[in-house]
């Protein structure tokens, strides 16, 4: 049987969005911080446009799960300089965007952490990681430097 025999393939066809969701990493973080700071950045994004939220997922035996993002999410990274410059892009187009700076590390609770990023001004802030959701040119533009996250 050949591969194309082994492959389902349905006559609905994958929406395409107008929009890219994209998140900058900073390169130097740990694993285990890139990985938080992903969770936490996507969650800004969805909460900025809940119509992001799909159906809940079911399975075959009837077991629900939670629904998930509908549209799909690039991970970038870049070192300090380009991240600066990205965020400097997002203030200077008036983006909207979400953040995530090196103190919110050593914090525990989301009110600590919107109080450690009110200690800083904007070209300031000890940034580690961003997320946008904007039209595709857009963002493409604005996260012009950044590396696809290997």
């Amino acid at each position: 049987m050949s591969l194309m025999g082994l492959i389902k393939f349905t006559e609905e066809q994958p929406k395409v969005f107008d929009t890219k969701i994209a998140i900058v990493l900073l390169s130097s973080l740990k694993t285990w911080q890139k990985l938080n700071v992903t969770s936490f950045l996507t969650s800004g994004i969805i909460g900025q446009t809940s119509s992001l939220i799909g159906e809940k997922y079911i399975d075959k035996s009837n077991y629900e799960y939670l629904a998930l993002n509908i549209q799909p999410v690039v991970v970038l990274e870049a070192d300090l300089s380009v991240l600066k410059k990205i965020h400097n892009r997002i203030l200077g187009r008036t983006l909207i965007c979400s953040i995530y700076i090196e103190d919110m590390f050593s914090t525990g609770h989301d009110e600590a952490n919107r109080g450690t990023v009110k200690n800083y001004s904007s070209e300031d802030l000890p940034l580690v990681g961003l997320a946008l959701r904007e039209e595709k040119k857009i963002v493409d533009k604005v996260t012009k430097g950044a590396k696809l996250h290997s």
